[in-house]
């Protein structure tokens, strides 16, 4: 007989197949168990089921030539996530724990943004709004391939990185993540990013209804918004959505 090969699929949703059999058993991937220090408790995670979420760490909010800076607002918290996820992610990268950028990047036409999110930010209509050119540089807001929308340049990405256009505050709503995650068997996620109690909140939301374990991490997760809105994420987080951590006992758990 002759052997089985894994031709089809993400382990571990992949099947062993050949010209007369296909073994559709889907071997799980080996536990690599973890132990995390959280607000509330000890955690236990498998590295082989975790994957990391970075939410909007864009120019558009985070650079101070991008879109939330030329409105007015100051971007210097959510510039503060920048240097914990640098030490971090290299070391998720060797754990091989997928690094998934989910980001804006819209149409150019817009079609599928409705005019609810339109208002946001740019609330009269005459302002610079998504898909508009940057007063300092003609960027054009959160466009998809644009540099308003572009990763900051202080965080690496790399080939072996997973990226997800979004469109919505939440990651989930008419995107690929959920596919992806599944695919890869990853139902443990890291939350990562900006803005705590916009997008990375909804973003985690949601992924709890769908069945996700969700952790914020503390450090490399900011916000624009008053410190009572980021008060009140790591409280709801913590009471109703998931555990609370810091890249700290992530990176000696990895190393330990």
């Amino acid at each position: 007989m002759t052997a089985l090969r894994r031709t089809l699929g993400t382990p571990p949703n992949a099947w062993l197949v050949n010209a007369e059999e296909a073994d559709i058993t889907r071997s799980p991937l080996p536990q690599r168990r973890i132990s995390l220090t959280t607000d509330t408790k000890k955690l236990h995670v498998d590295l082989n089921k975790t994957a990391c979420l970075v939410v909007d760490m864009q120019n558009d909010f985070c650079h101070p030539d991008g879109w939330l800076a030329s409105i007015g607002v100051d971007v210097g918290p959510a510039r503060a996530p920048i240097g914990p996820l640098a030490r971090l992610l290299p070391t998720l990268r060797q754990a091989e724990v997928p690094v998934i950028w989910v980001n804006w990047g819209n149409r150019p036409d817009l079609l599928n943004i409705g005019a609810g999110l339109r208002h946001v930010y740019n609330p009269t209509g005459e302002g610079v709004g998504l898909n508009d050119p940057l007063p300092k540089n003609g960027a054009l807001v959160l466009a998809k391939d644009s540099w308003a929308a572009a990763v900051v340049e202080e965080l690496e990405q790399t080939p072996t990185d997973i990226r997800v256009d979004k469109y919505r505050m939440s990651g989930f709503w008419d995107t690929p993540l959920d596919s992806i995650l599944r695919n890869l068997g990853r139902t443990t996620l890291l939350f990562a990013g900006v803005n705590a109690d916009q997008c990375v909140m909804a973003t985690l939301q949601d992924a709890n209804f769908l069945g996700y374990d969700c952790v914020l991490l503390r450090d490399c997760t900011a916000t624009t918004s008053p410190d009572y809105c980021f008060q009140a994420t790591i409280y709801n987080v913590n009471q109703c959505f998931g555990f609370v951590t810091d890249s700290g006992s992530i990176l000696q758990a990895v190393k330990n």
